[in-house]
């Protein structure tokens, strides 16, 4: 994974740098905002680790400009305790932000996380791509990919995001089982699973969309191992 790493403190660059690197990461280093501009645009970036606090043009002027140009996940580094520079940078796209100093272990656990998402996202736009039209038909069920819709005989059924998405994940994987680990996993974007979250909302998406949620047609379980949907010849 090839990670920028903006900070004009050269000792914690090298140090950071040097322990980013035995964790698998090639690490792209910049002191300033236009070296970090270069590289951006040089060098296929997977993730941007960016320091507020940097000489000529700040690391909220920078995050603009990166913003401007692409959608890179960028996580912001600060070593005040300042939540007005913090709110400013979520709000002007950064996805998240840890404060200095930290814990090695704990920047890396939240950019497999941020990439985790990514990919997520990454693999659902594909598969939206490759439908064409962006809408997919399973029974009596339309799923409108791109307006986040759900149709049951012509009729609009109201979903909640959560829904939507666990409805999206087992149709693109249906006939597979999946596990409630699984399912959190790819719907949450989290690692620590509550299975319980999982099978309140599946519960909830059965009421929704099954004529008999007890005896479900679409969404079935597969007993001491997950939920699956239906697969269907030309489904």
């Amino acid at each position: 994974m090839n990670l920028l790493l903006v900070d004009d403190e050269k000792l914690f660059v090298k140090g950071l740098s040097a322990s980013l690197r035995k964790e698998g990461f090639k690490v792209f280093a910049a002191y300033d905002g236009n070296r970090a501009l270069e590289i951006l645009k040089s060098a296929d970036i997977d993730i941007v680790l960016l320091d507020i606090m940097l000489p000529g043009m700040d690391g909220i002027t920078l995050l603009k400009r990166i913003r401007q140009e692409t959608d890179v996940p960028v996580i912001m580094l600060t070593a005040k305790d300042d939540y007005a520079d913090m709110v400013l940078g979520l709000e002007l796209g950064a996805d998240d932000y840890i404060t200095k100093p930290f814990n090695t272990r704990v920047l890396i656990a939240r950019i497999n996380t941020i990439m985790r998402r990514v990919n997520a996202n990454r693999s659902v736009q594909d598969w939206v791509s490759n439908t064409g039209s962006g809408v997919i038909t399973c029974g009596r069920l339309k799923i409108d990919l791109n307006g986040r819709t759900l149709y049951k005989d012509g009729k609009e059924i109201e979903l909640t995001a959560k829904e939507f998405d666990i409805l999206c994940t087992l149709v693109r994987n249906r006939g597979i089982v999946l596990s409630r680990e699984k399912i959190y996993e790819l719907v949450w974007q989290e690692l620590d699973c509550d299975t319980r979250t999982v099978d309140v909302h599946i519960s909830k998406l059965r009421e929704k969309i099954e004529d008999d949620p007890a005896n479900p047609s679409y969404i079935r379980t597969k007993w001491g191992t997950g939920y699956y949907f239906r697969k269907e010849d030309g489904v």
